[in-house]
């Protein structure tokens, strides 16, 4: 057994990003697993989500927002590298961990018993895992996925492992990165949130110049028609890439701006219900869109409007406050 956290799924206690009622209760994959492996090593993980009030729209989606490497090199002193595959996969996995390094690594979401009911047994789904804890011999691995902590065992561990048991095979290998502490101290409160302030004003200046909200609708007016004559799934895989993906993104930028007034910084209570109504506008609309698709119905696209106002306020008040 090699495992750089001691952690059991029974016990283990979820972030409060993950453990309280939300608008919307997934990110994304990538993004979920950070919140609790950074939460797991001592971190708070809301510290380093001032990238998420710099997403735009990219023509065919929104930003798939992810923690910037650079940002969790600054704020948390951790080292994200890309792992070459040139052994089978799992030695490469239990080498890292004897390091006290988490592998992060897509896998297919067929053989993970945690997503049972979406694709464990169903579907081929690429996912992202952190991986903390490994046993080759005795088939077990502990590792985040999504909102939790989770072990995998027997056949499940054998299945998932099969294809990329040798190298230079047919099998596409997959995309995997270790996580090295570059040192065990760990900054005080008040240097974490000097910094988190530090990469705000970053952001800020990667904000989009136009809004982005004016070019999405623009677009989805377009995509409407299209999706009327397409099926329920189509309608799932198209929400993903939109209001899904803004909707998630502005409900952590939310958390973010929290996280900062509750450290004592001033004026963004206001701006923090502006970003917070996005997230609830895009949850209601999604309904809206899904109910108008299916019964074949015109859709008001004044909510889209009303979302564009807000961001407009909401970025223009905090480049005031901080650029």
């Amino acid at each position: 057994m090699h495992q750089v956290l001691s952690l059991k799924p029974e016990t283990y206690e979820r972030h409060i990003i993950h453990s309280q009622e939300r608008d919307w209760a997934e990110t994304n994959c990538y993004v979920d697993i950070w919140i609790e492996l950074l939460s797991s090593m001592g971190y708070e993980p809301i510290a380093a989500l001032p990238y998420t009030l710099a997403i735009d729209f990219e023509g065919d989606q929104w930003t798939f927002f992810k923690f910037p490497l650079t940002d969790l090199f600054e704020i948390f002193q951790l080292d994200v590298q890309e792992l070459a595959l040139w052994l089978p996969l799992l030695e490469h996995i239990e080498n890292q961990l004897k390091l006290g390094r988490p592998v992060l690594v897509e896998l297919d979401s067929f053989y993970l018993p945690d997503t049972a009911g979406t694709a464990y047994g169903l579907n081929h789904v690429k996912s992202t895992v952190a991986i903390t804890e490994i046993d080759i011999k005795n088939h077990h691995m502990g590792y985040f996925h999504g909102q939790g902590y989770y072990h995998l065992d027997g056949d499940d561990f054998i299945n998932i492992f099969k294809a990329y048991r040798k190298t230079n095979t047919e099998t596409l290998p997959p995309y995997a990165e270790i996580v090295k502490k570059v040192s065990n101290n760990k900054f005080s409160d008040k240097e974490t949130l000097d910094i988190s302030k530090k990469l705000l004003k970053r952001q800020l200046k990667l904000i989009p110049e136009h809004n982005p909200f004016h070019k999405f609708k623009d677009k989805f007016i377009e995509d409407f028609n299209w999706l009327k004559t397409k099926d329920m799934e189509a309608f799932h895989q198209y929400s993903f890439a939109t209001l899904r993906q803004f909707g998630a993104c502005y409900e952590l930028a939310y958390n973010y701006l929290n996280w900062l007034i509750s450290n004592g910084e001033p004026g963004l209570t206001e701006i923090s219900m502006k970003i917070k109504k996005i997230s609830e506008q895009a949850k209601i609309y999604q309904f809206q869109l899904a109910r108008s698709i299916s019964r074949g119905k015109p859709l008001d696209t004044t909510p889209l409007d009303e979302m564009a106002e807000n961001w407009q306020i909401a970025t223009t008040s905090l480049k005031n406050l901080y650029a």
